[in-house]
């Protein structure tokens, strides 16, 4: 759950421009998620999973640009079932015998409308495809920092992923 600090867009602005979150930050991986919801994995029942190990850093800089990547051990699925989570380890899914990892790299985070534009690329078995979606942005002072997005369609229109990524400043 997001801290009730979301900030309207002019404040985060604001806030982005002043140095205030200059510096480096790093994913804490006790409050952030990352889910995924296929309903049509098997044409069967609607699935839910979390991965298990995500990693991240982000950098602010003075002038307010955001950079930053944030890494999935594909492996790390879990759907709560041994042997659908063995065969999305396999070829047939997520392959991460050869593609360990999922990525995405941040370029850019920019106010729009109620919260921020999201732009980088996402790498998933060893494709990579530049990426924007918007996302909600909250400031819990100056050292915490929330996001949070939910991409549908990323694989086919049957599947969402849900991102909470919060990042602490080292």
């Amino acid at each position: 759950m997001a801290p009730s600090g979301q900030l309207a867009a002019p404040a985060l602005q604001a806030v982005l421009a002043d140095a205030t979150l200059a510096g480096d930050w790093t994913l804490d991986r006790a409050w952030s998620t990352i889910g995924l919801r296929s309903s049509a994995l098997w044409g069967l029942v609607p699935v839910t999973g979390v991965f298990g190990h995500v990693n991240g850093h982000a950098t602010v800089s003075l002038t307010g640009e955001v950079n930053g990547t944030i890494t999935v051990a594909a492996a790390s699925i879990e759907t709560k079932n041994a042997r659908r989570d063995k065969h999305l380890r396999s070829a047939d899914f997520f392959a991460t015998d050869t593609f360990p990892h999922i990525t995405f790299r941040v370029e850019r985070i920019q106010q729009s409308g109620e919260g921020v534009t999201v732009t980088g690329t996402l790498t998933v078995r060893g494709r990579t495809r530049p990426l924007t979606f918007p996302a909600k942005m909250a400031v819990a002072g100056p050292s915490e920092v929330w996001l949070i997005w939910n991409l549908m369609g990323i694989a086919s229109m049957q599947n969402t992923i849900t991102v909470n990524a919060v990042f602490a400043k080292r």
